[in-house]
């Protein structure tokens, strides 16, 4: 039963404890802090992320000597110097774990969504976010003469929204890397912008028994082999059969290819694709990278509700555990909106969470419409002054 218990220790508890000390015990900390414990410190900066705290200051006057310290299940002692400690010297890495075990979570409770492309095969839409540093603050990550940068390249599945595989890395790293970080399912399609054009990587997702639907570049030379038939009426304005001319091409990409021009009328754009499946129809594949939409709105979705552009410290330590957390955060209202089948955006979710994590009653029961109807009333009316 959880009547009775915090809001927060029911959204907390999405990680067991078991799951949480494996994690810790994969990356000691090589000299621990006496005051704050691992468990300690990802709930104070879990708390950070989902009430939105500025700082590790504001973080302190709102946990320490808190009577709800006990009941959110944290047992050392919050101060600016443990977290600080803690951001600075905890390795980055247990997060990254934890991060991973919530992934596997949620991929098992969006399992049997649909991906809204009517296709049996899975589909991950790949792509990076910087996040833009102050140079004199941040000089470990160095990405221009007068700033600095890191990179969030991100993998996810389109059903659901779920990041699959997540790395972080200098902000002048370019893309296409990423690609060989990346394991290959057999028979799933991996969509990429032509920021991620290289033949040799591509050549490696095919001979791995996978697809991929990406952008092509004006200046790809090919010769045509087939032409199929398109409807233009739908958009469509060449189904090609290519092979790869110039030399360099050739022996980076010695297979077929298929080359797909697509216009679209909302944009007024005219889109190439290519891709390594010959059996979908063009019209599907160029809904397939339309789809490839949902990633830009999960960076949107973090750096918008969550704290990852401003930062309680300026190590890369503290970096990475502070977005890594983040993404946990992300996580872990994104398994509440599936367990508790709630209708609503995961936004939504998150501010009701954010101004109600010492409440004392079942999650279920805060999450209902209700309450957001009730929250919406309170939003419009907050700045109505009586007699007015």
């Amino acid at each position: 039963m959880n009547e009775g218990r915090l809001i927060f220790a029911q959204v907390s508890e999405m990680i067991y404890r078991k799951q949480f000390d494996r994690c810790v015990d994969l990356h000691p900390m090589p000299r621990s802090s006496r005051g704050m414990s691992a468990r300690d410190h990802f709930l104070s900066m879990l708390f950070a992320q989902l009430t939105f705290r500025e700082s590790l200051r504001d973080i302190e006057a709102c946990l320490r000597n808190s009577e709800h310290l006990h009941a959110m299940g944290i047992r050392g002692n919050i101060t600016r110097t443990n977290l600080a400690y803690a951001n600075e010297h905890r390795n980055w890495r247990v997060y990254e774990a934890l991060g991973h075990v919530l992934i596997r979570k949620a991929r098992r409770l969006y399992v049997g969504d649909a991906n809204g492309l009517g296709l049996d095969e899975i589909v991950y839409a790949v792509d990076s976010s910087t996040i833009d540093l102050c140079l004199s603050m941040f000089p470990w990550a160095k990405f221009k003469m007068t700033k600095s940068a890191i990179k969030l390249h991100t993998q996810i599945d389109l059903v659901g929204s779920i990041p699959v595989f997540i790395s972080l890395t200098e902000g002048a790293l370019h893309d296409v890397h990423f690609i060989d970080e990346m394991f290959f399912e057999v028979g799933s399609i991996y969509v990429f912008d032509r920021g991620y054009l290289d033949f040799s990587r591509l050549h490696r997702i095919a001979e791995a028994g996978a697809f991929f639907v990406i952008r092509s570049k004006k200046n790809t030379k090919f010769s045509v082999r087939e032409s199929r038939r398109v409807d233009k009426s739908t958009g469509l304005r060449c189904d090609l059969s290519i092979r790869l001319s110039s030399p360099k091409g050739m022996k980076s990409y010695p297979a077929k290819l298929r080359r797909i021009g697509y216009f679209d009328e909302e944009t007024g754009k005219r889109l190439t694709f290519l891709t390594n499946n010959f059996t979908l129809p063009a019209l599907k594949v160029a809904a397939i990278y339309k789809n490839r939409w949902k990633i830009e709105l999960f960076f949107k979705w973090i750096k918008q509700n969550l704290r990852i552009k401003t930062f309680y410290g300026t190590s890369e330590n503290a970096v990475y555990s502070q977005i890594w957390i983040a993404i946990c955060a992300y996580l872990m209202v994104a398994c509440l909106n599936k367990t508790y089948k709630i209708e609503e955006s995961l936004s939504r979710i998150l501010q009701i969470l954010s101004v109600n994590v010492f409440q004392k009653i079942p999650v279920t029961v805060l999450l209902t419409q209700k309450q957001f109807e009730k929250a919406e009333i309170m939003s419009e009316n907050q700045l109505i002054l009586k007699g007015f």
